[in-house]
């Protein structure tokens, strides 16, 4: 098989698979933000370290320039991690699905 054919495939069966998936996927977001956000207010940082601090933590890299003191801020982080699994877990099924139905031919 081609390999651009291959690739536009691919493009367009996850741009579909996203869609289909985007009220989950938006919903995650915002659970994510606003937590990371909640945190922020509890341990006094500002808006723009909050929202860093909930990608960072939710994308599981951690590097620890931000951590939470209280018991509320760290329970928050939890929380924001499993979102953000969940996030690269469904965004990671999307694509082996495009990817796989793009390797078949599938219905266009």
């Amino acid at each position: 098989m081609n390999a651009r054919v291959l690739r536009r495939r691919f493009v367009a069966r996850l741009t579909k698979g996203l869609i289909v998936v985007w009220p989950v996927l938006s919903s995650l977001l915002a659970l994510i933000v606003t937590f990371g956000v909640t945190s922020g207010l509890l341990e006094g940082w500002s808006l723009q370290d909050s929202v860093y601090f909930s990608f960072v933590s939710s994308l599981t890299i951690g590097y620890g320039d931000f951590a939470p003191k209280t018991l509320i801020g760290r329970a928050l982080a939890i929380v924001i991690g499993v979102c953000g699994i969940l996030v690269i877990a469904l965004v990671s099924a999307v694509a082996v699905n495009a990817l796989t139905d793009a390797q078949d031919g599938g219905n266009e």
